[in-house]
């Protein structure tokens, strides 16, 4: 199944990874203490820019700051559209 989003320029569209629900030990974390994660898998990425094209790949494992992209749901899942530049490192 394939995704019909397709980001424009320098974007990249990210599925954030599910927020931790244990701490490492074993510690159940309620919902409202849960902190927003900032680690994803990019899923989509636009064509780049003609002086910078784009360094990440779709599949890639990517580190962003906290507050970075715009959130976005699509047929129930959640997303994240960044700039590139907003991605810290890809793991």
């Amino acid at each position: 199944m394939g995704l019909n989003i397709k980001p424009l320029a320098d974007r990249v569209l990210v599925e954030p990874a599910a927020a931790e629900t244990t701490t490492a030990s074993g510690i159940i974390i309620p919902d409202n203490a849960k902190e927003k994660p900032q680690k994803g898998t990019v899923v989509a990425v636009g064509n780049g820019t003609k002086d910078e094209p784009l360094t990440v790949k779709v599949g890639d494992t990517v580190l962003y700051g906290k507050y970075a992209g715009t959130e976005l749901k699509h047929e129930g899942k959640d997303y994240l559209i960044m700039r590139e530049s907003d991605i810290f490192a890809i793991i």
